[in-house]
């Protein structure tokens, strides 16, 4: 298998990934959107938050080059930041993510999920769509650069019954 195209996988991350994190953030976002070490510290320590991280092959191994954050409140979760080094991009880490904090979010009984993105973010907004959001609102103003965000949510699939075999 090419490492250029190997398996793209998600899991859980730690305080330590924050630094590599950090990194990412800032070249995802624009300077007044970044979020830095302490930032991201800071967050992941409110309760409910969870943090996720994608890895994908490079050079001969797997690297960190990607990550979600998202915030549980009794049934509902809320994507805080999702970001995936320019270098990767394209490769599914986005929707890996997505994937293993639905997965989460369903284990945890979680019945819909929320997020808000630019209205100006086309790809971000398609990722969001073909993962089963949909438009439910807007935040007029809602970023520093006085730009609205589109408020999009999607409903959660319970996990299979195991007691019944599912």
């Amino acid at each position: 298998m090419n490492a250029a195209t190997g398996p793209v996988t998600a899991m859980p991350a730690a305080m330590a990934d924050l630094p590599l994190l950090a990194r990412i953030h800032a070249a995802s976002f624009t300077p007044d959107q970044q979020w830095d070490v302490p930032a991201l510290g800071t967050v992941l320590a409110m309760p409910g938050v969870a943090l996720g991280v994608a890895m994908a092959p490079a050079g001969g191994r797997q690297v960190v080059a990607g990550f979600i954050m998202v915030r549980a409140v009794l049934d509902e979760a809320e994507i805080l930041t999702l970001a995936v080094d320019p270098a990767f991009r394209r490769r599914g880490l986005a929707r890996a993510l997505l994937a293993w904090m639905a997965d989460m979010a369903a284990q945890q009984g979680i019945a819909r999920l929320f997020l808000e993105v630019g209205v100006g973010n086309a790809a971000a907004w398609g990722l969001y769509r073909d993962a089963g959001f949909e438009e439910v609102g807007r935040r007029r103003g809602y970023y520093p650069d006085g730009s609205d965000a589109r408020v999009m949510a999607r409903e959660v699939t319970p996990p299979p019954d195991r007691e019944s075999g599912g």
